[in-house]
């Protein structure tokens, strides 16, 4: 029964349809192996074991594409009724919150059939790209417990890569599904801006640069994830363009011949590339080649404006966490000071206290005149695709982005340098996509990028698809597994 968990959701929900195991029996392995080696890795923080095991024996387990499959959500955004809700705050753990309804997303979850058994490890209102929150401690990469899972999605991409579940829910503001999976060796793809519903508390999260999906092992499970996910809701201010047909048919779909343009170089003004990362789109290029497709070197011109990206996006991101910080303090029922949250956070607050509403929107007019130079590059100049590497170093040490009471912003630089190629993404609205295709010399994995136009993850799914097939991944297992 244990190795049935080794298999990806859609093989788990069919043997569960075809009546060979049980919705149980799958959600008891599950607790099994968080309970045997979750205290290695500390991805997940709130057991739900329990309310688990009374929705897996119920009759009314919705009977979706997933059902009776464990999952596991990420303890930020994505609220279900009743459970709790602490966002990576010692406050809100201290306090106890508890979801008080459910977000739009959390019932599409649901109706898909899958049974969350547990709440994962994010860092602090999801403000860094290393999962190491004051609140829970470090969350620790399977492939080496020394090394960041990444972040914000750090906890569900340990405990997936771990095989502790098939599928982790994740949210990504600036990379944190395509960090995490990057860094723990699995599939993690942003859907489009508007794809997926931030309702009923949210019209938009950080002004439409963070949306929600999911981390797998598997493309197609990504996939049929994203076809019980998407769609807009009443009330939402916007969606992306509708799908043709169910993302799950792009899976057997060849693409025609794609133009990808490769970025084997970070950005001008960004930092210098470490090595491994270079030689994985290289190699992820020459992939793609043999497959049939044009690869060459190309990429927008405004990539190259990242340093100035950077600048603008922070304002808008800390302007958020204020915001988001006045809504705490009507949890809390007092005003929320320094000593109530983490360094990093504190330093996005002053920060956004420091911008005007002036230059808030000052902000977004250069975000929105950028995303159009941007996206020039695929309308004007015919490409399908921009190849990049997910970030620019293997997993990072812990600690290694962690601010100190010395230095508050030292890490700021740092994580620049380390993210230099997924926030433009969240700022542009576009689909994009990590794929597991390479592995270091000390067995770290190195995620490569695919950049899809607008709308466009049907593309980013077949091509994900193909490369799949060439350079299968699924038997990689990390030191640290169930």
């Amino acid at each position: 029964m244990d190795e049935i968990l080794d298999f990806d959701a859609i093989a788990q929900a069919e043997l569960v349809r075809r009546g060979e195991v049980s919705s149980l029996e799958l959600v008891d392995t599950s607790i099994s192996r968080i309970e045997r080696v979750n205290p290695q890795i500390n991805a997940v923080i709130i057991p739900l074991f329990e309310q688990a095991r009374v929705l897996a024996r119920s009759a009314s387990l919705p009977k979706g594409p997933l059902s009776g499959v464990p999952f596991l959500r990420k303890d930020l955004l994505c609220p279900s009724a009743g459970e709790p809700q602490h966002d990576g705050m010692r406050l809100m753990r201290d306090l106890g919150r508890i979801a008080p309804h459910d977000s739009y997303l959390a019932v599409k979850f649901r109706a898909a059939g899958l049974i969350t058994v547990g709440k994962t490890n994010t860092p602090e209102l999801g403000l860094n790209a290393t999962t190491e929150p004051e609140a829970y401690g470090a969350a620790r990469n399977p492939w080496n417990p020394s090394r960041s899972t990444g972040g914000s999605s750090g906890g569900s991409a340990a405990a997936v890569a771990a095989r502790l579940v098939p599928i982790g829910h994740g949210g990504d503001g600036g990379g944190s599904i395509r960090i995490p999976a990057s860094e723990c060796g699995l599939v993690g793809l942003k859907p489009s801006r508007g794809r997926v519903s931030p309702g009923p508390d949210f019209g938009e999260v950080w002004h439409g640069f963070a949306t929600e999906g999911v981390v797998t092992r598997s493309v197609r499970d990504t996939a049929a994830v994203l076809d019980a996910i998407a769609g807009n809701m009443p009330g939402d201010p916007y969606s992306a363009p509708p799908q043709a047909r169910p993302f799950a048919e792009a899976l057997t779909q060849r693409p025609r011949r794609l133009k990808i343009g490769l970025m084997r170089r970070e950005p001008q003004d960004g930092e210098p590339l470490q090595a491994d990362c270079g030689a994985a789109v290289e190699d992820a290029a020459r992939l793609l080649e043999s497959l049939g497709h044009h690869v060459e070197e190309s990429h927008p011109a405004a990539l190259d404006e990242n340093r100035l990206m950077w600048h603008h996006f922070t304002n808008i991101v800390s302007c958020q966490t204020v915001s988001a910080i006045e809504e705490y303090e009507q949890i809390a029922g007092r005003k929320i000071n320094a000593e109530d949250v983490e360094i990093g956070t504190w330093y996005f607050v002053e920060r956004g206290r420091d911008v005007t509403a002036a230059s808030y929107l000052s902000s977004v007019q250069w975000v929105h005149g950028w995303t159009r130079r941007m996206a020039h590059w695929w309308s004007e100049q015919g490409f399908d695709l921009l190849l990049t590497p997910t970030i620019a170093t293997p997993p990072p040490p812990l600690g290694a982005l962690t601010p100190t009471r010395e230095n508050p912003t030292g890490h700021i630089d740092r994580l620049m340098a380390t993210i230099q190629f997924t926030p433009q993404f969240n700022a542009t609205g576009q689909p994009a996509i990590s794929l597991p295709l390479h592995w270091n010399s000390e067995e770290l994995p190195i995620g490569i990028q695919l950049v899809g136009p607008f709308g466009a993850e049907d593309l980013l799914i077949q091509i994900a698809a193909r490369l799949e097939e060439a350079r299968p991944w699924s038997d990689r297992r990390p030191p640290i597994h169930a």
